[in-house]
């Protein structure tokens, strides 16, 4: 069961003295913690969830089982999961960073390029890091590069351009 469980949080500190926890969330969803039911460790831990509310940039989450300060204060620098079939459906076409990360890239000539060792952000487009060669290529997540991406055979097709060269 654990490696079918996907990280949307990270514990950061207790907040207050009746056992609620701040947790960064590590998701582009933050309003599902609303509706969470049951919270996932990797220890094999399950607590089932009182209330989660939002403050500020963390979302504030309340387990039955912890009732203060000290109960909660072992789960600082845990990382809050959920079984992968709950993750909110994303459209066609669109992936979750934990699936891209170890995908194989090859170009559209069939030529391997290294493996995506990584996901950088940057606010109009994605951009994945793959590393293999000399030095890690930084391939822009948009269709005119990124021509297939198939997670069931771990791979990703780009079209390398003209100007990376």
């Amino acid at each position: 069961m654990l490696e079918d469980l996907v990280a949307i949080g990270k514990i950061v500190a207790p907040h207050g003295v009746r056992g609620d926890v701040r947790i960064i969330p590590l998701t582009d969803f933050p309003e599902r913690f609303q509706k969470l039911k049951t919270a996932y460790f990797d220890d094999g831990t399950r607590l089932s969830v009182e209330s989660a509310r939002q403050h500020k940039q963390f979302i504030l989450l309340k387990f039955k089982e912890l009732q203060d300060r000290n109960a909660v204060e072992g789960l600082r620098g845990k990382l809050v999961k959920v079984p992968r079939k709950d993750l909110v459906p994303l459209p066609e076409g669109h992936y979750y960073i934990f699936e891209i990360i170890g995908l194989k890239v090859y170009d559209i000539d069939g030529a391997y390029l290294g493996k995506v060792t990584n996901v950088m952000q940057t606010g109009s487009n994605d951009v994945y890091v793959v590393e293999g060669g000399n030095r890690p290529l930084l391939i822009p997540a948009i269709k005119e590069v990124v021509k297939e991406i198939d997670l069931d055979q771990g791979r990703m097709v780009i079209k390398p351009q003209e100007e990376w060269e």
